[in-house]
Order: structure tokens, then sequence, then C-alpha cells
């Protein structure tokens, strides 16, 4: 079982930076791939990036691919999401999620958190 809380959302203009923070509890964490997901209004929830449990391979979304950052300390048992150059379309209520191995599909997940929201400005 992983319990995930989600922080560092809020308002921000565009170019701006950002950086989300997800705390993990649980014993397992540390094997976990995690994952970031957005949910923007009326939108589908869209993958983000993904990280492995080991911390090494990433794999990001294109619609972000350069700009954000995904990051982990299992010591700490937390995960992050550095965004730079933020820009108005990036407005969503961004979820960190847990799975047994890196996945784009929401479905691939087991355990969510509530989600941080995340406003760009123009």
């Amino acid at each position: 079982q992983v319990q995930l809380v989600e922080s560092g959302g809020g308002l921000v203009q565009a170019g701006g930076s950002l950086r989300l923070s997800c705390a993990a509890s649980g014993r397992t964490f540390s094997t976990y791939a995690m994952g970031w997901f957005r949910q923007a209004p009326g939108k589908e929830r869209e993958f983000v990036g993904a990280i492995t449990w080991t911390g090494g391979p990433t794999i990001y979304a294109d619609s972000v691919k350069g700009r954000f950052t995904i990051s982990r300390d299992n010591a700490k048992k937390m995960v992050y999401l550095q965004m730079n150059s933020l820009k108005p379309e990036d407005t969503a209520v961004y979820y960190c999620a847990a799975s047994p191995k890196v996945g784009v599909a929401s479905r691939e997940y087991d355990y969510w958190g509530q989600g941080t929201q995340v406003t760009v400005s123009s």
C-alpha cells in the first residue's frame, strides 16, 4: 500500500517555474515506478512523465519534453516534478501515481494522490 500527497502547485506567469512534490508513505514505495499526470478542465487525464523505481530512466510526453524534469529520492520517499518555461496550456490539476512498472497509461497505475492545481497565466 502506498499513500501519495502532492504539493507545490499554485499560480505562475507564463515562462515561470514551479516544482511539485509528491510525498509517499508505505514500506514498498522504493519498488514502484512513479508517474505524473495532469487533467485540465473538460479534458481527459494525460500522461506527463514517469521515472523508474531506481530513479534512472525517465520518459516524458512530447508536450513537456525539455521543459519538465522528474526526479525521486527514495530515502525521503519523495518524487518531484520540476516545471520550467511554463505555458498557459500547462494549466491543470497534477497528480502523482505509483505503478509496478513505468508506463504512460493511467490504468497501469495503482495508487494516486489527490492532485495539486497548477495555473499558468498569460
